[in-house]
Protein backbone atom coordinates (compact mmCIF):
# COMPACT_ATOMS: atom_id res chain seq x y z
CA UNK A 1 0.00 0.00 0.00
CA UNK A 2 1.02 3.67 -0.76
CA UNK A 3 2.19 5.54 1.92
CA UNK A 4 -0.69 8.06 2.96
CA UNK A 5 -0.43 11.46 1.28
CA UNK A 6 0.68 9.13 -1.52
CA UNK A 7 -0.69 9.89 -5.07
CA UNK A 8 0.46 7.25 -6.67
CA UNK A 9 -0.51 3.46 -7.34
CA UNK A 10 -4.08 3.98 -7.30
CA UNK A 11 -4.92 5.34 -4.22
CA UNK A 12 -8.18 7.18 -4.32
CA UNK A 13 -7.91 11.06 -4.08
CA UNK A 14 -9.97 11.90 -1.14
CA UNK A 15 -7.45 9.54 0.66
CA UNK A 16 -4.85 11.50 -0.68
CA UNK A 17 -6.51 14.74 1.05
CA UNK A 18 -6.35 13.19 5.12
CA UNK A 19 -2.51 14.33 5.61
CA UNK A 20 -3.27 17.60 4.18
CA UNK A 21 -6.53 18.07 6.68
CA UNK A 22 -5.16 16.51 9.50
CA UNK A 23 -2.49 19.13 9.52
CA UNK A 24 -4.21 22.26 8.28
CA UNK A 25 -6.82 21.38 11.13
CA UNK A 26 -3.63 21.84 13.33
CA UNK A 27 -2.91 24.88 11.91
CA UNK A 28 -6.33 26.68 11.72
CA UNK A 29 -6.75 25.92 15.77
CA UNK A 30 -3.18 28.01 16.22
CA UNK A 31 -3.63 31.26 13.89
CA UNK A 32 -7.38 31.64 15.11
CA UNK A 33 -6.27 31.27 18.99
CA UNK A 34 -4.44 34.24 17.91
CA UNK A 35 -7.34 36.51 17.17
CA UNK A 36 -10.21 35.03 18.24
CA UNK A 37 -9.41 35.99 21.98
CA UNK A 38 -9.49 39.82 20.97
CA UNK A 39 -13.59 40.12 21.09
CA UNK A 40 -13.58 37.77 23.86
CA UNK A 41 -11.25 39.80 26.24
CA UNK A 42 -13.46 42.26 27.62
CA UNK A 43 -15.96 39.79 28.31
CA UNK A 44 -13.35 37.63 30.08
CA UNK A 45 -11.54 40.74 32.44
CA UNK A 46 -14.71 41.31 33.52
CA UNK A 47 -16.00 37.51 34.35
CA UNK A 48 -12.85 36.83 36.11
CA UNK A 49 -11.82 40.12 37.89
CA UNK A 50 -8.81 40.28 35.93
CA UNK A 51 -6.39 43.44 35.84
CA UNK A 52 -5.89 45.63 32.95
CA UNK A 53 -1.93 43.96 32.51
CA UNK A 54 -3.75 40.41 33.15
CA UNK A 55 -6.34 41.32 30.58
CA UNK A 56 -3.09 42.36 28.03
CA UNK A 57 -1.08 38.83 29.24
CA UNK A 58 -4.13 36.78 28.34
CA UNK A 59 -3.44 38.14 24.73
CA UNK A 60 0.14 38.51 24.90
CA UNK A 61 1.45 36.08 26.72
CA UNK A 62 0.34 33.39 23.92
CA UNK A 63 1.51 35.27 21.52
CA UNK A 64 4.79 35.84 23.22
CA UNK A 65 5.68 32.28 23.92
CA UNK A 66 4.34 30.74 20.25
CA UNK A 67 6.70 32.97 18.41
CA UNK A 68 9.39 32.36 20.89
CA UNK A 69 9.47 28.64 20.48
CA UNK A 70 8.63 28.30 17.19
CA UNK A 71 12.59 27.48 15.95
CA UNK A 72 12.66 25.00 19.63
CA UNK A 73 9.99 23.10 17.84
CA UNK A 74 11.33 23.40 14.58
CA UNK A 75 14.91 21.84 15.94
CA UNK A 76 12.96 19.25 17.84
CA UNK A 77 10.75 17.71 14.51
CA UNK A 78 14.28 17.24 12.87
CA UNK A 79 15.72 15.38 15.74
CA UNK A 80 12.93 13.46 17.39
CA UNK A 81 10.56 13.22 13.82
CA UNK A 82 8.17 15.92 13.07
CA UNK A 83 4.97 13.71 13.38
CA UNK A 84 5.92 12.85 16.92
CA UNK A 85 6.12 16.77 17.74
CA UNK A 86 3.61 17.80 15.70
CA UNK A 87 1.18 15.28 17.97
CA UNK A 88 2.91 16.22 21.06
CA UNK A 89 2.03 19.79 20.26
CA UNK A 90 -1.69 19.09 19.24
CA UNK A 91 -1.73 17.35 22.72
CA UNK A 92 -0.69 20.05 24.62
CA UNK A 93 -2.76 22.76 22.61
CA UNK A 94 -5.81 20.86 23.29
CA UNK A 95 -5.14 20.21 26.60
CA UNK A 96 -4.45 23.67 27.64
CA UNK A 97 -6.94 25.09 25.87
CA UNK A 98 -9.50 22.89 27.85
CA UNK A 99 -7.55 24.53 31.06
CA UNK A 100 -8.42 27.43 29.61
CA UNK A 101 -12.39 27.06 29.31
CA UNK A 102 -12.30 26.01 32.94
CA UNK A 103 -9.95 28.66 34.32
CA UNK A 104 -10.85 29.88 37.81
CA UNK A 105 -9.28 32.98 37.80
CA UNK A 106 -7.34 35.20 35.65
CA UNK A 107 -3.67 34.14 36.58
CA UNK A 108 -4.64 30.24 36.00
CA UNK A 109 -6.40 31.51 32.45
CA UNK A 110 -2.95 33.41 31.93
CA UNK A 111 -0.67 30.16 32.60
CA UNK A 112 -2.77 28.11 30.17
CA UNK A 113 -2.25 30.26 27.57
CA UNK A 114 1.00 30.84 28.02
CA UNK A 115 1.46 26.41 27.72
CA UNK A 116 -1.13 27.24 24.83
CA UNK A 117 1.59 29.29 23.24
CA UNK A 118 3.88 26.47 23.54
CA UNK A 119 1.68 24.17 21.87
CA UNK A 120 1.50 26.07 18.89
CA UNK A 121 4.85 26.64 18.90
CA UNK A 122 5.33 22.67 18.42
CA UNK A 123 2.55 22.24 16.11
CA UNK A 124 3.27 24.79 13.23
CA UNK A 125 7.00 23.84 11.94
CA UNK A 126 6.16 20.68 11.93
CA UNK A 127 2.78 21.12 9.69
CA UNK A 128 4.84 22.53 6.81
CA UNK A 129 7.52 19.70 7.00
CA UNK A 130 4.58 16.94 7.17
CA UNK A 131 3.08 18.51 3.98
CA UNK A 132 6.29 18.46 2.36
CA UNK A 133 6.36 14.60 3.40
CA UNK A 134 3.04 13.74 2.63
CA UNK A 135 3.38 14.84 -0.96
CA UNK A 136 6.18 14.55 -2.47
CA UNK A 137 5.02 15.44 -5.88
CA UNK A 138 5.20 18.99 -6.98
CA UNK A 139 1.96 19.45 -8.33
CA UNK A 140 0.07 17.98 -5.10
CA UNK A 141 2.85 19.76 -3.00
CA UNK A 142 1.81 23.30 -3.92
CA UNK A 143 -1.47 22.46 -3.66
CA UNK A 144 -1.11 21.27 -0.18
CA UNK A 145 0.69 24.38 0.76
CA UNK A 146 -1.46 26.65 -0.83
CA UNK A 147 -4.44 25.60 1.37
CA UNK A 148 -1.96 25.44 4.32
CA UNK A 149 -1.44 29.20 3.88
CA UNK A 150 -4.70 30.12 3.16
CA UNK A 151 -5.74 28.81 6.34
CA UNK A 152 -3.89 31.56 8.03
CA UNK A 153 -6.00 34.22 6.40
CA UNK A 154 -9.23 32.98 6.99
CA UNK A 155 -8.00 31.78 10.56
CA UNK A 156 -6.95 35.14 11.46
CA UNK A 157 -9.50 36.89 9.35
CA UNK A 158 -12.76 34.90 10.52
CA UNK A 159 -11.33 34.85 14.31
CA UNK A 160 -13.14 38.44 15.00
CA UNK A 161 -15.90 37.07 13.73
CA UNK A 162 -16.60 33.70 15.67
CA UNK A 163 -15.77 34.73 18.75
CA UNK A 164 -18.32 37.39 18.44
CA UNK A 165 -20.78 34.88 17.82
CA UNK A 166 -19.60 32.81 20.52
CA UNK A 167 -18.98 35.24 23.23
CA UNK A 168 -22.60 36.57 22.52
CA UNK A 169 -24.23 33.11 22.24
CA UNK A 170 -22.68 31.02 24.48
CA UNK A 171 -20.60 32.86 26.81
CA UNK A 172 -16.22 33.06 25.96
CA UNK A 173 -15.53 29.71 27.32
CA UNK A 174 -16.62 28.52 24.25
CA UNK A 175 -13.70 30.49 22.23
CA UNK A 176 -11.34 27.64 23.95
CA UNK A 177 -13.69 24.63 24.01
CA UNK A 178 -14.32 25.04 20.18
CA UNK A 179 -10.66 23.78 19.87
CA UNK A 180 -11.22 20.31 22.00
CA UNK A 181 -12.59 18.53 19.09
CA UNK A 182 -11.07 20.00 16.37
CA UNK A 183 -7.74 18.97 18.28
CA UNK A 184 -9.24 15.34 18.87
CA UNK A 185 -9.95 14.76 15.15
CA UNK A 186 -6.61 16.71 14.02
CA UNK A 187 -4.47 14.19 16.28
CA UNK A 188 -6.38 11.06 15.03
CA UNK A 189 -6.03 11.95 11.62
CA UNK A 190 -2.45 12.69 11.98
CA UNK A 191 -1.58 8.81 13.62
CA UNK A 192 -3.52 7.20 11.54
CA UNK A 193 -3.05 8.63 7.63
CA UNK A 194 0.29 10.58 7.90
CA UNK A 195 3.72 8.13 7.49
CA UNK A 196 5.63 8.36 10.37
CA UNK A 197 8.85 11.11 10.07
CA UNK A 198 12.32 10.36 9.56
CA UNK A 199 14.50 11.08 12.88
CA UNK A 200 17.78 12.93 13.10
CA UNK A 201 18.78 11.03 16.72
CA UNK A 202 22.56 11.90 16.53
CA UNK A 203 21.92 15.60 16.20
CA UNK A 204 22.27 17.52 19.48
CA UNK A 205 20.35 20.19 20.46
CA UNK A 206 22.16 23.27 20.50
CA UNK A 207 20.11 24.57 23.82
CA UNK A 208 22.74 28.14 23.68
CA UNK A 209 21.21 29.04 20.32
CA UNK A 210 17.70 27.97 20.97
CA UNK A 211 17.82 30.11 24.36
CA UNK A 212 19.41 32.99 22.32
CA UNK A 213 16.72 32.93 19.53
CA UNK A 214 13.78 32.29 21.85
CA UNK A 215 15.25 35.67 23.80
CA UNK A 216 15.33 37.46 20.61
CA UNK A 217 12.14 36.49 19.37
CA UNK A 218 9.88 37.18 22.48
CA UNK A 219 11.51 40.36 23.27
CA UNK A 220 10.71 41.48 20.10
CA UNK A 221 7.21 40.77 20.12
CA UNK A 222 7.27 41.79 23.27
CA UNK A 223 8.53 45.77 21.96
CA UNK A 224 6.42 45.31 18.97
CA UNK A 225 3.15 44.51 21.09
CA UNK A 226 4.03 47.22 23.85
CA UNK A 227 5.11 50.07 20.67
CA UNK A 228 1.60 49.88 20.06
CA UNK A 229 0.27 51.21 23.71
CA UNK A 230 3.18 52.75 25.06
CA UNK A 231 4.96 54.63 21.69
CA UNK A 232 8.24 53.95 19.67
CA UNK A 233 10.07 55.94 21.45
CA UNK A 234 8.91 54.56 25.20
CA UNK A 235 12.32 53.30 27.16
CA UNK A 236 10.70 50.25 27.74
CA UNK A 237 10.65 49.11 23.89
CA UNK A 238 13.27 51.12 22.73
CA UNK A 239 15.18 48.49 25.60
CA UNK A 240 13.31 45.44 24.30
CA UNK A 241 14.44 45.97 20.73
CA UNK A 242 18.25 46.60 21.91
CA UNK A 243 18.25 43.21 24.02
CA UNK A 244 16.63 41.33 21.01
CA UNK A 245 19.17 42.53 18.69
CA UNK A 246 21.90 41.68 21.52
CA UNK A 247 20.39 38.18 21.70
CA UNK A 248 20.18 37.44 17.85
CA UNK A 249 24.15 38.70 17.42
CA UNK A 250 24.69 36.08 19.95
CA UNK A 251 22.43 33.21 18.04
CA UNK A 252 24.77 33.95 15.24
CA UNK A 253 27.96 34.04 17.04
CA UNK A 254 26.64 30.60 18.85
CA UNK A 255 25.44 29.27 15.33
CA UNK A 256 29.01 30.00 13.37
CA UNK A 257 30.89 27.71 16.10
CA UNK A 258 28.31 25.10 17.47
CA UNK A 259 29.20 21.58 15.73
CA UNK A 260 25.49 20.81 15.58
CA UNK A 261 23.92 24.08 14.49
CA UNK A 262 20.14 24.66 14.91
CA UNK A 263 19.81 26.81 12.12
CA UNK A 264 22.88 26.27 9.73
CA UNK A 265 24.38 29.88 8.39
CA UNK A 266 24.38 27.87 4.86
CA UNK A 267 20.46 28.03 5.14
CA UNK A 268 20.49 31.73 5.69
CA UNK A 269 23.02 32.47 2.91
CA UNK A 270 20.89 30.68 0.83
CA UNK A 271 18.86 33.24 -1.82
CA UNK A 272 15.82 31.12 -1.52
CA UNK A 273 15.99 30.74 2.13
CA UNK A 274 16.53 33.94 3.08
CA UNK A 275 14.94 36.07 0.68
CA UNK A 276 11.79 33.82 0.75
CA UNK A 277 11.62 34.47 4.50
CA UNK A 278 12.20 38.16 3.68
CA UNK A 279 9.06 37.99 1.63
CA UNK A 280 7.00 36.26 4.17
CA UNK A 281 8.21 38.71 6.76
CA UNK A 282 6.87 41.49 3.95
CA UNK A 283 3.34 40.45 3.11
CA UNK A 284 1.72 39.46 7.22
CA UNK A 285 3.21 42.98 7.69
CA UNK A 286 1.12 44.07 5.18
CA UNK A 287 -1.77 42.00 5.33
CA UNK A 288 -1.89 41.60 9.42
CA UNK A 289 -1.44 45.21 9.44
CA UNK A 290 -4.12 46.07 7.28
CA UNK A 291 -6.60 43.82 9.39
CA UNK A 292 -6.01 45.20 12.61
CA UNK A 293 -6.54 48.50 11.23
CA UNK A 294 -9.24 48.00 9.12
CA UNK A 295 -10.84 46.06 12.51
CA UNK A 296 -10.29 49.33 14.51
CA UNK A 297 -11.54 51.87 11.44
CA UNK A 298 -14.83 49.35 11.06
CA UNK A 299 -15.59 49.25 15.00
CA UNK A 300 -14.23 52.61 16.43
CA UNK A 301 -14.96 55.06 13.55
CA UNK A 302 -17.92 53.34 11.90
CA UNK A 303 -19.59 52.24 15.18
CA UNK A 304 -19.57 48.22 13.73
CA UNK A 305 -20.30 45.39 15.94
CA UNK A 306 -17.37 42.77 16.71
CA UNK A 307 -20.05 40.35 14.56
CA UNK A 308 -20.63 43.42 11.73
CA UNK A 309 -16.19 43.84 11.69
CA UNK A 310 -15.79 40.42 10.87
CA UNK A 311 -18.53 40.31 7.87
CA UNK A 312 -17.22 43.38 6.27
CA UNK A 313 -13.50 41.67 6.78
CA UNK A 314 -14.96 38.53 4.82
CA UNK A 315 -14.15 40.60 1.37
CA UNK A 316 -10.10 39.83 2.22
CA UNK A 317 -11.20 36.53 3.73
CA UNK A 318 -12.96 34.89 0.67
CA UNK A 319 -10.24 35.62 -1.56
CA UNK A 320 -7.56 33.42 0.30
CA UNK A 321 -8.89 30.37 -0.17
CA UNK A 322 -9.38 30.96 -3.94
CA UNK A 323 -5.86 32.64 -4.91
CA UNK A 324 -4.35 29.57 -3.06
CA UNK A 325 -5.76 27.09 -5.28
CA UNK A 326 -5.31 28.48 -8.02
CA UNK A 327 -1.93 29.60 -7.10
CA UNK A 328 -1.11 25.60 -6.63
CA UNK A 329 -2.97 24.29 -9.83
CA UNK A 330 -0.71 27.35 -12.00
CA UNK A 331 2.50 27.07 -10.34
CA UNK A 332 3.53 23.76 -11.72
CA UNK A 333 2.94 25.40 -15.71
CA UNK A 334 4.30 28.67 -14.46
CA UNK A 335 6.58 28.59 -11.84
CA UNK A 336 6.94 30.39 -8.63
CA UNK A 337 8.55 33.29 -9.69
CA UNK A 338 5.61 34.66 -11.45
CA UNK A 339 2.45 33.80 -8.95
CA UNK A 340 4.71 35.39 -6.12
CA UNK A 341 5.85 38.51 -8.01
CA UNK A 342 2.35 39.10 -9.39
CA UNK A 343 0.89 38.66 -6.41
CA UNK A 344 3.04 41.12 -4.23
CA UNK A 345 2.13 43.49 -7.13
CA UNK A 346 -1.83 43.07 -6.36
CA UNK A 347 -1.75 43.38 -2.91
CA UNK A 348 0.21 46.59 -3.20
CA UNK A 349 -1.97 48.05 -6.04
CA UNK A 350 -4.99 47.12 -3.37
CA UNK A 351 -3.58 48.80 -0.44
CA UNK A 352 -2.50 51.85 -2.35
CA UNK A 353 -5.93 52.10 -3.51
CA UNK A 354 -7.58 52.11 -0.21
CA UNK A 355 -5.08 55.20 0.61
CA UNK A 356 -5.80 56.67 -2.43
CA UNK A 357 -9.67 56.50 -1.47
CA UNK A 358 -9.31 59.91 -0.07
CA UNK A 359 -10.60 60.31 3.93
CA UNK A 360 -13.20 58.18 5.49
CA UNK A 361 -14.05 56.68 2.08
CA UNK A 362 -17.40 54.90 1.86
CA UNK A 363 -17.78 50.82 2.22
CA UNK A 364 -18.23 49.89 -1.16
CA UNK A 365 -14.59 51.54 -2.38
CA UNK A 366 -13.08 49.70 0.02
CA UNK A 367 -14.27 46.19 -1.21
CA UNK A 368 -11.98 46.15 -3.92
CA UNK A 369 -8.93 46.68 -2.43
CA UNK A 370 -9.38 44.30 0.15
CA UNK A 371 -10.46 41.33 -2.46
CA UNK A 372 -6.91 42.73 -4.07
CA UNK A 373 -4.80 42.35 -0.42
CA UNK A 374 -6.24 38.98 0.41
CA UNK A 375 -6.07 37.50 -3.14
CA UNK A 376 -2.54 38.58 -3.97
CA UNK A 377 -0.66 37.90 -0.43
CA UNK A 378 -2.44 34.25 -0.68
CA UNK A 379 -1.43 33.82 -4.34
CA UNK A 380 2.10 34.51 -3.36
CA UNK A 381 1.84 32.46 -0.10
CA UNK A 382 2.34 29.27 -2.27
CA UNK A 383 5.43 29.63 -3.67
CA UNK A 384 6.81 31.62 -1.48
CA UNK A 385 6.22 28.72 1.07
CA UNK A 386 7.52 26.13 -1.77
CA UNK A 387 10.69 28.20 -2.45
CA UNK A 388 11.88 28.42 1.27
CA UNK A 389 11.21 24.62 1.47
CA UNK A 390 12.46 23.62 -1.20
CA UNK A 391 15.84 24.96 -0.69
CA UNK A 392 16.02 23.40 2.59
CA UNK A 393 18.14 19.93 3.04
CA UNK A 394 15.06 17.04 4.19
CA UNK A 395 17.18 16.92 7.28
CA UNK A 396 16.36 20.03 8.09
CA UNK A 397 13.04 20.49 7.04
CA UNK A 398 11.13 21.78 10.51
CA UNK A 399 14.29 24.45 11.01
CA UNK A 400 13.29 25.68 7.57
CA UNK A 401 9.62 25.89 8.58
CA UNK A 402 11.03 27.61 11.83
CA UNK A 403 12.59 30.04 10.33
CA UNK A 404 9.88 30.87 7.67
CA UNK A 405 7.14 31.24 10.13
CA UNK A 406 9.17 32.86 12.96
CA UNK A 407 9.92 35.85 10.41
CA UNK A 408 5.94 35.84 9.30
CA UNK A 409 4.72 36.30 12.56
CA UNK A 410 7.77 39.07 13.51
CA UNK A 411 6.07 40.62 10.25
CA UNK A 412 2.43 40.61 11.94
CA UNK A 413 3.48 41.81 14.68
CA UNK A 414 5.57 44.57 13.32
CA UNK A 415 2.32 45.53 11.02
CA UNK A 416 0.02 45.61 13.53
CA UNK A 417 2.14 47.63 16.38
CA UNK A 418 2.99 50.28 13.55
CA UNK A 419 -0.70 50.38 12.49
CA UNK A 420 -1.81 50.79 15.70
CA UNK A 421 0.88 53.70 16.57
CA UNK A 422 0.55 55.71 13.48
CA UNK A 423 -3.78 55.29 14.61
CA UNK A 424 -2.72 56.43 17.91
CA UNK A 425 -0.52 59.32 17.68
CA UNK A 426 -1.53 60.96 14.55
CA UNK A 427 -3.29 64.00 14.64
CA UNK A 428 -5.87 62.75 11.76
CA UNK A 429 -6.90 59.34 12.42
CA UNK A 430 -7.89 59.34 8.98
CA UNK A 431 -4.61 60.48 7.88
CA UNK A 432 -2.97 57.89 10.01
CA UNK A 433 -5.05 55.34 8.52
CA UNK A 434 -4.30 55.86 4.75
CA UNK A 435 -0.46 56.30 5.85
CA UNK A 436 -0.42 52.56 7.62
CA UNK A 437 -2.34 51.72 3.84
CA UNK A 438 0.68 53.06 2.11
CA UNK A 439 3.28 52.20 4.53
CA UNK A 440 2.10 48.15 3.71
CA UNK A 441 1.71 49.11 -0.12
CA UNK A 442 5.61 50.36 -0.68
CA UNK A 443 6.02 46.43 1.97
CA UNK A 444 4.37 44.46 -0.92
CA UNK A 445 6.22 46.30 -3.44
CA UNK A 446 9.49 45.69 -2.08
CA UNK A 447 8.55 42.00 -1.47
CA UNK A 448 8.02 41.82 -5.32
CA UNK A 449 11.45 43.03 -5.90
CA UNK A 450 12.83 40.82 -3.74
CA UNK A 451 10.75 38.05 -5.49
CA UNK A 452 12.50 38.74 -9.15
CA UNK A 453 15.70 37.91 -7.64
CA UNK A 454 14.76 35.51 -5.38
CA UNK A 455 12.20 33.38 -6.13
CA UNK A 456 13.14 30.57 -8.59
CA UNK A 457 11.58 30.81 -12.35
CA UNK A 458 10.94 27.83 -13.35
CA UNK A 459 9.40 24.66 -11.50
CA UNK A 460 11.45 22.38 -9.74
CA UNK A 461 12.02 19.79 -11.83
CA UNK A 462 14.67 17.91 -10.32
CA UNK A 463 11.61 16.75 -7.83
CA UNK A 464 8.96 15.58 -9.92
Amino acid sequence: MACAGSTDGGEPERRSLVPLLAVCAGYFMVILDVTIINVAVPVVGRDLSASLTGIQWITDGYTLVFAGFLMTGGALGDRLGNRRVFCSGVVVFTASSAACAFAPSAPFLVAARLVEGLGAALIVPGSLALLQQSYPAPAARARAFGLWGSMAGIAASAGPLLGGLLVSTVGWRWVFLINLPVGVACLVLTLRQVAPSPRQADRALDWPAQCAVVAAVALLTAALNEAGRRGWSDPAVLAGVGLAVLAAVAFVVRERLARSPALPLSLLRSRATSGGATIGLLFNFAFYGMVFTASLDFQHQRGLSALATGAALFPAVAMTMFASVLSGRLSRRTGDRPLVTSGMLLAGLGLAGWAAAGAAPAYPLLVAPMMAAGFGTSFALTGTTATVMGAAPPAYAGAASALFNTTRQIGSATGVALGGSLLATHGDYNAGLRTSMVLGALAYLIAAGIARRCVPAKPDQAAA
